[in-house]
């Protein structure tokens, strides 16, 4: 499975064609365009309420000029319209480079957490039904509590490695902004903690020392991250992700 965003890989070789498929995500299309000799993605989402997230936060965030987001271009019934960004993602780099752009891209998350939702977003994810589903299938053990609520902000919704964009150490983009909602502040810096460690046990500490959280607070939500994450392999694949962590789960709850 290839969930990594592409609106702003400038250097995807398979993309400088203009018009060319870029790579094909979990849920929409995204290629390169030109139009009056500026290169511009161009993004395709079947889910409605995916594309209006986009769009919502894109228009928001058009106000904020200390986050580095794509400028919406053009919001079409079949797709959306958006500028290039520079930058490299973070999962395409050195440990070492990636460990550097997680901890700086903590402020961010934390200036995005202090905006107000714009209208027309989703609420936070539905964490009762999460347990219930995943306490209902053939799933290893987990100790899953939902902590009580730290407030209400303004989420990405999929914040991490391949959807942040650096130049020379410097986050340059923020991109994918498809899952954007209304959500708890502390629930999304645990998912991109507990997503990035997966890669790097150091990236964890990283993102929540440079975020100025408590870890034990954040750390609280990691057994829902990890349930969502093992019912997103159970129905989407492929096996042997879900074989892997299935693996990892019941080591976590033995």
């Amino acid at each position: 499975m290839d969930r990594r965003p592409v609106e702003a890989t400038g250097s995807t070789e398979a993309a400088r064609a203009t018009g060319a498929t870029m790579r094909q995500g979990a849920v929409g299309a995204v290629r390169l365009v030109e139009r009056d000799g500026r290169r511009l993605v161009e993004k395709r989402l079947p889910d409605a309420e995916r594309h209006r997230a986009e769009v919502s936060a894109l228009q928001a965030l058009s106000l904020v000029d200390d986050l580095p987001t794509p400028q919406l271009i053009e919001d079409r019934a079949d797709a959306v319209l958006m500028s290039e960004m520079p930058g490299t993602r973070l999962d395409e780099v050195d440990r070492e480079t990636r460990l550097q752009g997680l901890r700086a891209s903590a402020s961010l998350l934390r200036r995005l957490h202090d905006l107000a939702p714009p209208s027309g977003l989703r609420p936070r994810p539905d964490d009762e039904a999460i347990i219930a589903r995943y306490r209902a299938a053939d799933a290893p053990p987990l100790p899953l509590d939902i902590p009580p609520a730290s407030g209400r902000a303004f989420c990405h919704g999929d914040w991490g490695d391949g959807n942040l964009l650096a130049v020379d150490g410097a986050i340059s983009a923020i991109v994918d902004w498809e899952a954007a909602h209304v959500g708890d502040p502390l629930r999304e810096l645990s998912r991109a903690a507990w997503g990035a460690s997966r890669k790097d046990p150091r990236s964890s500490a990283a993102l929540i020392d440079a975020y100025g959280a408590d870890a034990d607070d954040v750390h609280r939500w990691d057994a829902i991250h990890a349930a969502e994450l093992w019912l997103w392999f159970a129905e989407a694949g492929p096996p042997e992700y879900l074989a892997q962590l299935t693996a990892e789960l019941r080591e976590w709850g033995a």
